[in-house]
């Protein structure tokens, strides 16, 4: 959210008070450090709200839940393992739609008194959702597959065919949905290459039956199902690591903490700096909180400004807030807390 800074006076630590650059300060110290005052970065004047994808999710969530139920049965009539597989993928794909889109709504939900940053970290939740559901259904279709991988038995091959061929063209017209988006927000990517992917398994499963109706050899049916569900699994892994870290607060994989404190460091007057904290508010926003020891006095609004666009254009972090310290006060004592 790019555009204007808010510096605020009254900010310090341990109850001392000090205002802007100009006012006078109120003493409130209580055995703590004076803050020039602090700015939050990255709160623009013109924020755009994220596009609607909500048609998009609807269809998406109805085509895909009509072949499930198609891909299923056909599964179970035809002793298709694959079919089954990818039909259990499916399904997890429906509810991680369905996931995807109440994130969505939440998200361009308002804040308020309580959620002082509405709810962004939905989307965080309905990424650990999808994962931990998917390895669960993965799970389930593996020990199946191996089961009939001992005991192997006759697949309809054709039927294989036709019902994976109808599965590439639900998921590539879903994937159409969300191709739009899946520059600009990495949620709409997610299901955007996801759907990409289940055309790419659908497509693997009609090579399956096309093998099987020429050669007749069942087992290729189990094994084609358990290379689905492994692939399935490798690729979840790391969505579940990816949504359990940002679900912890870590930096995100594109940040590096080093670069972000060597640029604040380089910044004109910073002589030092303690309690950095980078964490993504959503799958999609990233905020930083950091305290800057100056040389002189408060730099004004347009070092605010300038040091909170630069974290923004260089990092992608949008929500920063900046507290500023006068070298030569008493000691932070989160500074003393971090070099303990």
């Amino acid at each position: 959210m790019a555009g204007h800074d808010h510096s605020h006076g009254g900010a310090a630590c341990e109850g001392a008070s000090q205002t802007g650059p100009g006012n006078s300060s109120t003493a409130g110290r209580s055995g703590g450090h004076a803050h020039g005052g602090h700015a939050h970065g990255g709160h623009g004047g013109h924020v755009h709200a994220p596009k609607n994808f909500g048609p998009a999710f609807a269809i998406g969530i109805v085509l895909n839940t009509g072949f499930v139920v198609v891909e299923a049965a056909y599964g179970y009539l035809s002793n298709s393992m694959s079919l089954v597989a990818d039909a259990g993928h499916n399904l997890s794909d429906v509810l991680g739609l369905a996931a995807a889109w109440i994130a969505a709504i939440l998200v361009r939900r308002q804040a308020s008194a309580r959620f002082t940053y509405g709810y962004r970290g939905s989307s965080i939740l309905a990424a650990l959702f999808n994962a931990v559901f998917l390895l669960i259904a993965m799970g389930a279709v593996i020990w199946e597959t191996l089961v009939r991988l001992v005991h192997p038995e006759p697949v309809v091959g054709t039927i294989v065919m036709v019902v994976a061929a109808i599965g590439i063209l639900v998921n590539g017209v879903t994937a159409w949905l969300f191709a739009s988006g899946a520059k600009g927000d990495i949620n709409i990517r997610g299901a955007f290459l996801h759907m990409m992917a289940d055309a790419a398994v659908s497509a693997g499963v009609v090579v399956a039956g096309l093998v099987i109706q020429l050669t007749g050899l069942a087992w290729l049916d189990p094994a084609v199902s358990l290379a689905i569900a492994g692939l399935v699994v490798w690729a979840t892994w790391g969505l579940l690591r990816d949504s359990v870290a940002m679900s912890l607060d870590a930096v995100p994989p594109e940040i590096s903490p080093e670069a972000v404190t060597g640029f604040l460091r380089d910044r004109p007057g910073v002589i030092d700096l303690h309690d950095l904290h980078i964490w993504p508010m959503s799958t999609t926003s990233v905020a930083l909180t950091v305290h800057l020891v100056i040389a002189e006095d408060h730099p004004g609004n347009g070092f605010l400004a300038e040091t909170a666009e630069g974290l923004r254009t260089r990092f992608g972090i949008g929500h920063a807030t900046l507290q500023i310290e006068a070298a030569g006060g008493p000691a932070c004592r989160l500074a003393e807390a971090c070099a303990a």
